[in-house]
Protein backbone atom coordinates (compact mmCIF):
# COMPACT_ATOMS: atom_id res chain seq x y z
CA UNK A 1 0.00 0.00 0.00
CA UNK A 2 0.98 3.47 -0.78
CA UNK A 3 2.92 5.18 2.27
CA UNK A 4 3.52 1.45 3.64
CA UNK A 5 0.17 2.19 4.83
CA UNK A 6 -0.69 -1.39 6.65
CA UNK A 7 2.54 -2.67 6.68
CA UNK A 8 3.59 -5.46 8.85
CA UNK A 9 6.88 -7.33 9.56
CA UNK A 10 6.97 -11.12 10.10
CA UNK A 11 5.65 -11.39 13.60
CA UNK A 12 2.20 -8.94 12.38
CA UNK A 13 3.99 -5.80 13.84
CA UNK A 14 3.23 -2.63 12.40
CA UNK A 15 5.61 -1.07 10.21
CA UNK A 16 6.06 2.51 9.09
CA UNK A 17 4.10 5.73 10.21
CA UNK A 18 1.73 3.65 12.20
CA UNK A 19 4.82 1.92 14.05
CA UNK A 20 5.26 5.57 15.90
CA UNK A 21 1.85 6.45 16.35
CA UNK A 22 1.28 4.84 19.72
CA UNK A 23 4.21 6.04 21.22
CA UNK A 24 3.15 9.48 20.51
CA UNK A 25 -0.19 9.30 21.86
CA UNK A 26 1.45 7.85 24.37
CA UNK A 27 3.65 10.59 25.57
CA UNK A 28 1.34 13.59 26.44
CA UNK A 29 -0.78 10.82 28.57
CA UNK A 30 2.42 9.98 30.35
CA UNK A 31 3.27 13.54 31.03
CA UNK A 32 -0.04 14.14 32.20
CA UNK A 33 0.06 11.52 34.71
CA UNK A 34 3.43 12.20 36.07
CA UNK A 35 2.40 15.56 36.92
CA UNK A 36 -1.22 14.57 38.67
CA UNK A 37 0.96 12.16 40.79
CA UNK A 38 3.93 14.96 41.50
CA UNK A 39 1.16 17.28 42.87
CA UNK A 40 -0.77 14.35 44.94
CA UNK A 41 2.22 13.21 46.19
CA UNK A 42 2.91 17.20 47.35
CA UNK A 43 -0.82 17.59 48.72
CA UNK A 44 -0.57 14.12 50.60
CA UNK A 45 3.21 15.49 51.82
CA UNK A 46 1.92 18.64 52.50
CA UNK A 47 -1.11 17.08 54.57
CA UNK A 48 0.58 14.88 56.07
CA UNK A 49 3.16 17.67 57.52
CA UNK A 50 0.03 19.72 59.10
CA UNK A 51 -1.44 16.80 60.99
CA UNK A 52 2.18 16.79 62.43
CA UNK A 53 2.27 20.34 63.16
CA UNK A 54 2.53 19.90 66.92
CA UNK A 55 5.83 17.91 66.63
CA UNK A 56 7.49 19.79 64.10
CA UNK A 57 9.84 22.70 65.55
CA UNK A 58 10.36 25.95 63.60
CA UNK A 59 13.38 25.85 62.05
CA UNK A 60 12.72 27.26 58.97
CA UNK A 61 15.54 26.42 56.43
CA UNK A 62 15.80 22.65 57.55
CA UNK A 63 11.84 22.20 57.09
CA UNK A 64 11.62 22.95 53.04
CA UNK A 65 14.03 20.03 51.61
CA UNK A 66 11.38 17.94 50.21
CA UNK A 67 10.36 20.63 47.81
CA UNK A 68 13.57 21.79 46.91
CA UNK A 69 14.16 17.84 46.24
CA UNK A 70 11.10 17.72 44.25
CA UNK A 71 12.54 21.11 42.36
CA UNK A 72 15.61 18.77 41.28
CA UNK A 73 14.14 15.79 40.20
CA UNK A 74 11.02 17.27 37.73
CA UNK A 75 12.08 20.85 37.81
CA UNK A 76 9.52 21.34 35.06
CA UNK A 77 6.44 21.25 37.16
CA UNK A 78 8.21 23.69 39.93
CA UNK A 79 5.64 26.30 39.45
CA UNK A 80 2.57 23.79 40.25
CA UNK A 81 4.07 22.48 43.03
CA UNK A 82 4.58 25.68 44.28
CA UNK A 83 1.10 26.72 43.96
CA UNK A 84 0.55 24.01 45.89
CA UNK A 85 2.79 25.17 48.73
CA UNK A 86 1.15 28.43 48.17
CA UNK A 87 -2.20 27.03 48.92
CA UNK A 88 -1.31 25.39 51.81
CA UNK A 89 0.58 28.71 53.54
CA UNK A 90 -2.89 30.88 53.17
CA UNK A 91 -5.01 27.74 54.50
CA UNK A 92 -2.50 27.21 57.75
CA UNK A 93 -2.84 31.14 58.07
CA UNK A 94 -6.31 31.24 57.91
CA UNK A 95 -6.80 28.62 60.42
CA UNK A 96 -3.81 29.79 62.85
CA UNK A 97 -5.96 32.75 62.67
CA UNK A 98 -9.20 31.84 63.10
CA UNK A 99 -7.91 30.03 66.31
CA UNK A 100 -6.13 32.79 67.76
CA UNK A 101 -3.03 31.59 67.14
CA UNK A 102 -3.18 28.69 69.75
CA UNK A 103 -0.73 25.88 69.19
CA UNK A 104 0.92 24.97 66.94
CA UNK A 105 -0.40 28.32 65.86
CA UNK A 106 1.99 29.68 62.41
CA UNK A 107 5.14 27.23 63.10
CA UNK A 108 4.71 26.09 59.75
CA UNK A 109 4.03 29.20 57.36
CA UNK A 110 7.69 30.38 56.98
CA UNK A 111 8.59 27.07 56.02
CA UNK A 112 5.36 26.60 53.17
CA UNK A 113 6.43 29.87 52.09
CA UNK A 114 9.73 29.28 51.84
CA UNK A 115 8.99 26.53 49.98
CA UNK A 116 6.68 28.33 47.54
CA UNK A 117 8.82 30.55 46.73
CA UNK A 118 12.25 28.30 46.65
CA UNK A 119 9.92 26.18 44.14
CA UNK A 120 8.81 29.11 42.04
CA UNK A 121 11.55 32.20 43.05
CA UNK A 122 9.89 35.09 40.78
CA UNK A 123 6.17 34.09 42.67
CA UNK A 124 5.55 37.54 43.30
CA UNK A 125 2.50 36.86 45.20
CA UNK A 126 4.06 34.90 47.91
CA UNK A 127 6.66 36.64 48.31
CA UNK A 128 4.74 40.20 48.82
CA UNK A 129 1.89 38.85 50.66
CA UNK A 130 3.50 35.95 52.69
CA UNK A 131 6.04 38.84 54.17
CA UNK A 132 2.40 40.92 54.96
CA UNK A 133 0.87 37.05 56.92
CA UNK A 134 4.19 36.59 58.50
CA UNK A 135 4.85 40.50 60.18
CA UNK A 136 1.18 40.53 61.57
CA UNK A 137 1.85 40.29 65.61
CA UNK A 138 -0.27 38.07 67.06
CA UNK A 139 -2.64 36.93 66.90
CA UNK A 140 -3.57 37.80 63.72
CA UNK A 141 -0.22 36.54 63.27
CA UNK A 142 3.40 35.37 63.76
CA UNK A 143 4.80 38.44 64.59
CA UNK A 144 7.88 37.95 62.68
CA UNK A 145 8.82 40.82 60.89
CA UNK A 146 12.55 39.42 60.88
CA UNK A 147 10.86 36.51 58.46
CA UNK A 148 9.20 38.81 56.45
CA UNK A 149 12.03 40.77 55.75
CA UNK A 150 14.09 37.48 54.83
CA UNK A 151 11.26 36.75 52.64
CA UNK A 152 11.53 39.71 50.77
CA UNK A 153 15.21 39.84 50.18
CA UNK A 154 14.72 36.56 48.53
CA UNK A 155 13.11 37.90 45.95
CA UNK A 156 14.91 40.92 45.57
CA UNK A 157 18.00 38.51 44.80
CA UNK A 158 15.91 36.84 42.06
CA UNK A 159 13.84 39.98 40.63
CA UNK A 160 16.01 42.87 41.74
CA UNK A 161 14.18 45.44 39.02
CA UNK A 162 10.93 44.77 41.02
CA UNK A 163 10.49 48.15 42.57
CA UNK A 164 7.75 46.90 44.68
CA UNK A 165 9.95 44.25 46.86
CA UNK A 166 12.30 47.17 48.04
CA UNK A 167 9.08 49.40 48.88
CA UNK A 168 7.59 46.46 50.50
CA UNK A 169 10.27 46.15 52.83
CA UNK A 170 10.86 49.24 53.08
CA UNK A 171 7.17 49.18 54.91
CA UNK A 172 8.46 46.01 56.75
CA UNK A 173 11.26 48.29 58.59
CA UNK A 174 8.86 51.35 58.53
CA UNK A 175 5.47 49.60 60.04
CA UNK A 176 6.84 46.39 62.07
CA UNK A 177 10.41 46.68 62.69
CA UNK A 178 10.46 50.21 64.02
CA UNK A 179 13.49 51.12 61.89
CA UNK A 180 12.75 54.40 60.45
CA UNK A 181 16.40 55.07 59.02
CA UNK A 182 16.43 51.42 57.43
CA UNK A 183 12.56 51.82 55.70
CA UNK A 184 14.07 55.34 54.12
CA UNK A 185 17.19 53.24 52.69
CA UNK A 186 14.70 50.69 51.11
CA UNK A 187 12.39 53.55 49.66
CA UNK A 188 15.07 54.92 48.22
CA UNK A 189 16.22 52.05 46.40
CA UNK A 190 12.78 50.98 45.32
CA UNK A 191 12.80 54.78 43.81
CA UNK A 192 15.89 54.10 41.77
CA UNK A 193 14.53 51.16 39.85
CA UNK A 194 12.50 51.39 36.80
CA UNK A 195 8.94 51.95 36.56
CA UNK A 196 8.87 53.01 39.93
CA UNK A 197 6.12 55.72 41.28
CA UNK A 198 7.83 59.16 41.55
CA UNK A 199 5.88 59.71 44.82
CA UNK A 200 8.50 57.31 46.44
CA UNK A 201 11.60 59.33 46.20
CA UNK A 202 9.51 62.08 48.49
CA UNK A 203 8.61 59.46 50.51
CA UNK A 204 11.85 58.42 51.74
CA UNK A 205 12.56 62.05 52.15
CA UNK A 206 10.07 62.30 54.68
CA UNK A 207 10.40 58.87 56.34
CA UNK A 208 13.67 60.34 57.42
CA UNK A 209 12.21 63.73 58.46
CA UNK A 210 9.08 62.20 60.16
CA UNK A 211 11.57 60.20 62.16
CA UNK A 212 8.87 57.52 62.59
CA UNK A 213 6.11 58.98 64.57
CA UNK A 214 2.47 58.54 64.35
CA UNK A 215 1.50 61.32 62.09
CA UNK A 216 4.76 60.49 59.79
CA UNK A 217 2.89 56.76 59.10
CA UNK A 218 -0.39 58.59 58.17
CA UNK A 219 1.13 60.70 55.78
CA UNK A 220 3.20 57.83 54.40
CA UNK A 221 -0.13 55.35 53.71
CA UNK A 222 -2.01 58.29 52.44
CA UNK A 223 0.81 58.95 49.72
CA UNK A 224 0.50 54.80 48.86
CA UNK A 225 -3.35 55.02 48.88
CA UNK A 226 -3.63 58.10 46.71
CA UNK A 227 -0.42 57.18 44.69
CA UNK A 228 -0.46 53.18 43.92
CA UNK A 229 -1.86 51.74 41.09
CA UNK A 230 -1.85 48.16 42.65
CA UNK A 231 -5.16 47.68 44.00
CA UNK A 232 -4.46 45.41 47.05
CA UNK A 233 -1.76 47.75 48.33
CA UNK A 234 -4.40 50.76 48.04
CA UNK A 235 -6.78 48.64 50.19
CA UNK A 236 -4.06 47.98 52.55
CA UNK A 237 -3.08 51.38 52.76
CA UNK A 238 -6.93 51.88 53.62
CA UNK A 239 -6.54 49.81 56.42
CA UNK A 240 -3.59 50.93 58.19
CA UNK A 241 -5.21 54.45 57.97
CA UNK A 242 -8.37 53.15 59.53
CA UNK A 243 -5.90 51.73 62.38
CA UNK A 244 -4.62 54.77 63.07
CA UNK A 245 -7.49 56.38 63.36
CA UNK A 246 -8.49 54.10 65.92
CA UNK A 247 -5.19 54.54 67.73
CA UNK A 248 -6.25 57.77 67.85
CA UNK A 249 -9.74 56.96 68.97
CA UNK A 250 -8.50 54.69 71.72
CA UNK A 251 -6.39 57.19 73.26
CA UNK A 252 -9.22 59.25 73.25
CA UNK A 253 -11.71 56.86 74.73
CA UNK A 254 -9.09 56.05 77.24
CA UNK A 255 -8.40 59.32 78.97
CA UNK A 256 -12.07 59.53 79.87
CA UNK A 257 -11.93 55.95 81.14
CA UNK A 258 -9.09 57.01 82.75
CA UNK A 259 -11.41 59.84 84.35
CA UNK A 260 -14.00 58.27 85.55
CA UNK A 261 -11.68 56.39 87.80
CA UNK A 262 -9.63 59.27 88.86
CA UNK A 263 -13.18 60.54 90.14
CA UNK A 264 -15.01 57.42 91.40
CA UNK A 265 -12.29 55.35 92.57
CA UNK A 266 -12.95 52.49 90.03
CA UNK A 267 -13.38 51.94 85.92
CA UNK A 268 -16.52 52.31 84.13
CA UNK A 269 -19.08 49.18 84.16
CA UNK A 270 -20.18 49.94 80.58
CA UNK A 271 -20.02 52.44 77.92
CA UNK A 272 -23.48 53.11 78.68
CA UNK A 273 -22.09 54.25 82.31
CA UNK A 274 -19.86 56.34 80.63
CA UNK A 275 -22.63 58.05 78.32
CA UNK A 276 -24.80 58.73 81.55
CA UNK A 277 -22.13 60.20 83.27
CA UNK A 278 -21.10 62.68 80.35
CA UNK A 279 -17.90 61.11 79.44
CA UNK A 280 -18.89 60.12 75.82
CA UNK A 281 -21.61 60.93 73.91
CA UNK A 282 -22.49 57.26 73.04
CA UNK A 283 -21.10 53.94 73.15
CA UNK A 284 -18.05 54.07 70.28
CA UNK A 285 -17.17 52.83 67.07
CA UNK A 286 -14.36 52.10 65.19
CA UNK A 287 -13.82 53.12 61.54
CA UNK A 288 -15.58 49.90 60.29
CA UNK A 289 -18.40 50.01 62.76
CA UNK A 290 -17.73 47.62 65.48
CA UNK A 291 -18.03 48.43 68.88
CA UNK A 292 -14.56 49.44 70.90
CA UNK A 293 -14.26 47.34 73.67
CA UNK A 294 -14.24 48.33 77.06
CA UNK A 295 -12.64 45.52 79.71
CA UNK A 296 -13.29 44.83 83.61
CA UNK A 297 -10.07 46.69 83.98
CA UNK A 298 -10.82 49.59 82.46
CA UNK A 299 -8.88 49.08 79.48
CA UNK A 300 -10.04 50.43 75.96
CA UNK A 301 -9.44 48.22 72.93
CA UNK A 302 -10.43 47.52 69.25
CA UNK A 303 -12.63 43.89 69.22
CA UNK A 304 -11.55 40.91 67.81
CA UNK A 305 -14.13 40.89 65.78
CA UNK A 306 -13.22 44.17 63.95
CA UNK A 307 -10.86 44.07 60.54
CA UNK A 308 -8.75 46.41 62.32
CA UNK A 309 -7.36 43.59 64.91
CA UNK A 310 -4.98 43.46 65.72
CA UNK A 311 -3.88 47.05 66.31
CA UNK A 312 0.09 47.91 65.89
CA UNK A 313 1.76 49.18 69.21
CA UNK A 314 0.44 52.37 70.28
CA UNK A 315 2.32 55.71 70.77
CA UNK A 316 4.77 56.86 68.56
CA UNK A 317 7.95 55.30 67.36
CA UNK A 318 9.91 57.83 69.03
CA UNK A 319 8.27 57.34 72.67
CA UNK A 320 8.84 54.06 72.15
CA UNK A 321 12.37 53.86 72.11
CA UNK A 322 12.66 56.58 74.62
CA UNK A 323 10.70 53.73 77.33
Amino acid sequence: MSGGEGVTDAGGRPRGPLADRPRRRGRPILALGAASLLLALGAALQSARDRDAATVSFRPRAWPGPARIARRVSPSFSAALADVYWIRAVQHYGRARREGGAAPGYDLLYPLLDAATTLDPRFEAAHRLGAVFLAEPPPGGPGRPDLAAALLRKGIEHASARWRYPRDLGFVHYWWLRDVEGAARWFERAADLPGAPRWLRPLAAATKAEGGDRSGARALWRRVRDSTGDAWMRGEAARRLAQLDALDAVDRHQDAVDGFRKRTGRPPASWSELRAAGDVPRAPVDPTGVAYELTPGGTVAVSRRSALFPLPERGSFAERRAR
